[in-house]
């Protein structure tokens, strides 16, 4: 979501008549986890070997944390890691709902490290979290993301007020 409209006022019409003017108000750390909590389809972003980096994948949350799966050779697999024993990777991730017709809408930034989750225990967590990844082959590698910084906003459509 921009935080400009390119110079155009955007004002339309509410369903009483009152004109509606596009509202971008911040959402607190509960809102945002509610938002985001059934999973679905977020983008990761970090620097990997090429640069900046962004990834769709598909999410669930387990225990607090995002959880994904993914190939062991994939960007992720690959970039995500440090190649020093407990140090992780900072990520960011970013899950929105827009819908661009209404113009409204919400988008919530989760900020912390990627832990590559290779124990059984962890393993086993994956599988218990029911994260399925939608592209086919083995996906097999699971990584999660705990939040160390939450934040989101939302565009919605107020009164305008008169003057």
């Amino acid at each position: 979501m921009a935080e400009g409209t390119g110079g155009e006022a955007n004002v339309s019409q509410a369903a009483d008549g009152a004109a509606t003017s596009p509202v971008l108000e911040p959402l607190d750390e509960a809102d945002c986890l509610r938002l985001i909590s059934p999973g679905g389809i977020g983008r990761l972003a970090f620097t990997g070997r090429y640069g900046l980096t962004v990834l769709p994948v598909n999410y669930k949350v387990h225990d607090g944390a995002i959880v994904f799966r993914t190939a062991q050779d994939s960007p992720t697999g690959e970039d995500l890691r440090t190649g020093i024993a407990h140090a992780e990777f900072q990520v960011a991730f970013e899950i929105d709902d827009i819908d661009p017709v209404a113009r409204d809408g919400w988008s919530v930034l989760i900020q912390g490290p990627a832990h590559h989750m290779s124990t059984a225990a962890e393993r086993a967590v994956v599988l218990e979290s029911g994260v399925e990844p939608w592209p086919g082959g083995p996906r097999e590698h699971a990584i999660s993301i705990t939040p160390r910084r939450v934040t989101g906003r939302r565009l919605t459509r107020r009164a305008a007020s008169g003057g």
